[in-house]
């Protein structure tokens, strides 16, 4: 995979956000669903009260990130974890090569700053997201406890549908940045939410170049209690950081 430079595009390491899309792969159904039509609006509503409940959620997850040059798709596993903490959230993911096997990669979002640690290599990568900090948080709550309203500043939203996922009815969101920084990276983003835990069962984003990462959302544990623990990286003297 290629090297990702910076806070903006080290934000796509979310979704997990996260993560969590297809060289002419677009997702089908009508665009003609405004955010402003009922089936919208009701969906929106309903996040706004799962928003309110929400304090963590756990999953599993499968990231596929296809590269439309290369026309090749790149395969990682792992878990993630969302804590709700007065007005901010926390993420941990960690990807795992092979079952039963330590992490390889450990990814973190916690007081503004977004933290990778690869121990293979014993490097720690920070991020401060500074002013970039309600932008990374709008990924991160994307489909994970986020409200309606927030998606409605951030997002023009486009109702899909229903879809059932794994025995779950979801609702079929498609995203268009407001922001053109954002447009930059992602052309628009598909949520598959089941708008009454305010979670996501699938998430696609899709770049302008065509290439695209699916992330399917597994054995989801909504509100379970998480410990603090679970966002701390270990590190030695011996650990390499690396600051943006």
């Amino acid at each position: 995979m290629r090297q990702d430079k910076g806070i903006s595009l080290r934000i796509r390491d979310f979704s997990l956000a996260v993560a969590l899309v297809a060289a002419g792969f677009l997702i089908s159904g009508s665009r003609a669903d405004a955010a402003s039509s009922p089936e919208a609006q009701k969906v929106l509503r309903e996040l706004d009260a799962a928003s309110l409940q929400f304090r963590s959620a756990q999953a599993d997850f499968v990231w596929d990130t296809y590269e439309r040059v290369v026309n090749e798709t790149d395969t990682q596993r792992g878990a993630i974890t969302f804590k709700r903490r007065g007005s901010s959230t926390l993420m941990a993911a960690r990807f795992f090569d092979a079952p039963n096997q330590p992490a390889s990669k450990l990814i973190v979002y916690k007081d503004g700053e977004l933290k990778m640690y690869q121990p293979k290599i014993d490097q720690l990568t920070e991020f401060a997201a500074g002013k970039n900090r309600s932008q990374a948080e709008s990924f991160l709550t994307l489909g994970f406890g986020g409200s309606g309203a927030e998606l409605e500043k951030s997002w023009d939203v486009t109702f899909q549908g229903m879809e059932t996922i794994s025995g779950v009815q979801t609702a079929r969101l498609d995203l268009v940045p407001k922001q053109q920084k954002v447009k930059n990276m992602f052309s628009h983003v598909t949520i598959w939410v089941d708008p009454g835990r305010g979670v996501s069962l699938r998430q696609q984003f899709f770049e302008p170049n065509g290439d695209y990462r699916t992330t399917n959302f597994t054995n989801i544990r909504y509100n379970a209690a998480v410990s603090g623990k679970a966002f701390d990286i270990k590190t030695t003297s011996r650990t390499t950081v690396v600051r943006h």
